[in-house]
């Protein structure tokens, strides 16, 4: 049964943190090293991607947290998995590896899984994250018209990305923490050139971030135009992650949920960051705010960003259970008025 038959039966839960997990093992530096990497002139600590090289068991023992949690979608250990990010450690002939490396102890972790309950079965979305630029912005005040990066560069370190990820074993990609949607255009369009390349296809995701209260990404759209700008893409689920709570979030999950003919995705951050840059939200407190999406009937896909972990995904894979997924407006059309679908 492929990921878009299950989808319209119940509602699929997206795993939690990585990089909350990973400071659990209290890393050294000696753990961002192999062999390879022993004579690395910079400092390599907290390049979390790195350790799909380094210490692999620590991303398939997190997996498996996850899918024990009851997690239906693991991303993979990728979010700066790119040439261009991979530049501040000096490490972009590592990119193509990073991603491969990474989709294939998801996909292993999975397999473990889908073995032991084969009527459940389990996915890996291959975390595209934003990289560390922007393509419509100047990060410079004074020559606005500068841009430290052009959508073909991003093209093709995406397209790098994708490749990897996809023969690593993803069954889906998504786009994430996207706050500027050139950015995330940029690959969309690489993975376009990837299908044709490999001759293979896997779904496709796409998730903004509403940078605070105004409700805009970072390079200033709104919710609503930036579903408008990814819309001509043929997508899986569109949806919203990171910067906000759950509680916060919501008003721009509505606007999603109501305008989105794709499936409607969400993964907030456990609340807000503390003074320590800690997150305070327990399982619980999130779970209460989950409710709210679920009662309104606003998601086909839910998990968590910053500061979740095992325990919240787990209590909200048990609230879902109760729940069906969200509606598209031409759906519920379709179901209360079913002259109004012509047979062309």
């Amino acid at each position: 049964m492929n990921i878009q038959d299950i989808l319209k039966e119940r509602i699929l839960v997206l795993d939690g943190a990585m990089g909350t997990m990973i400071q659990r093992y209290d890393l050294s530096e000696e753990d961002f090293r192999n062999d390879s990497l022993k004579d690395h002139p910079s400092s390599l600590k907290g390049n979390n991607d790195l350790l799909a090289l380094t210490r692999p068991d620590v991303l398939f023992e997190i997996h498996c947290e996850y899918l024990e949690a009851g997690a239906d979608i693991i991303e993979t250990n990728t979010f700066s998995s790119t040439t261009i990010a991979q530049a501040d450690y000096g490490l972009e002939h590592l990119a193509y590896d990073l991603n491969f490396e990474s989709a294939r102890m998801a996909k292993k972790a999975c397999d473990e899984y889908n073995t032991k309950t084969p009527n459940k079965p389990r996915f890996v979305a291959g975390s595209i994250g934003p990289t560390n630029r922007t393509a419509s912005m100047s990060p410079d005040v004074n020559d606005p018209g500068f841009r430290a990066v052009s959508f073909d560069e991003l093209k093709v370190a995406y397209l790098e990305q994708v490749k990897g990820l996809i023969k690593g074993g993803s069954d889906i990609l998504l786009v994430e923490t996207i706050f500027d949607t050139l950015n995330a255009k940029a690959a969309l369009v690489a993975i376009q050139e990837a299908f044709d390349e490999l001759g293979t296809e896997v779904p496709i995701m796409v998730s903004g971030t509403i940078t605070d209260a105004s409700g805009r990404t970072l390079s200033g759209q709104t919710t609503e135009a930036f579903l408008i700008s990814v819309s001509h893409f043929n997508l899986l689920a569109v949806g919203l992650n990171c910067a906000l709570g759950a509680s916060q979030l919501k008003p721009y999950l509505e606007i999603l949920a109501k305008n989105a003919d794709f499936n409607v995705s969400a993964h907030p951050n456990a609340g807000l960051p503390n003074e320590f840059g800690e997150y305070d939200e327990t399982p619980e407190i999130l779970g209460k705010q989950i409710k709210d999406f679920l009662d309104d009937g606003l998601v086909n896909i839910i998990g968590g960003c910053c500061g979740t972990t095992p325990d919240h995904i787990r209590v909200i894979a048990d609230l879902v259970q109760s729940y069906q997924p969200r509606a598209s407006e031409s759906q519920k059309l379709a179901e209360t008025n079913p002259e109004s679908i012509i047979d062309t």
